[in-house]
């Protein structure tokens, strides 16, 4: 069963989302196997560490991500459950 947003949901997400920096932290989360480490995602980009801090952390505010602590690293996984709920509110839009 898909989990309904509501539309505060939507709007968080779509915020979150709207920024190309974050859309790569999610393609290249999305693209791996397992979880991925902070350092990692971080690696990919030439922002300071606040800024990638704070793309990361609206991305979990929005339940986009879930992130998991391992020590003194964090790794990250998507939250399928939430990023097919919003896919699906989206393609129900009648345009």
């Amino acid at each position: 069963m898909i989990k309904t947003l509501d539309i505060k949901q939507v709007e968080k997400i779509s915020k979150a989302l709207g920024d190309p920096y974050r859309l790569k932290i999610m393609k290249i989360i999305s693209e791996s196997q397992s979880c991925v480490q902070c350092c990692d995602v971080s690696a990919e980009f030439n922002l300071a560490q606040s800024t990638m801090s704070h793309h990361i952390k609206q991305l979990i505010d929005a339940d986009l991500l879930i992130a998991e602590k391992e020590g003194r690293n964090l790794k990250f996984v998507i939250n399928k459950e939430v990023c097919n709920a919003y896919a699906s509110y989206i393609s129900n839009l009648s345009l």
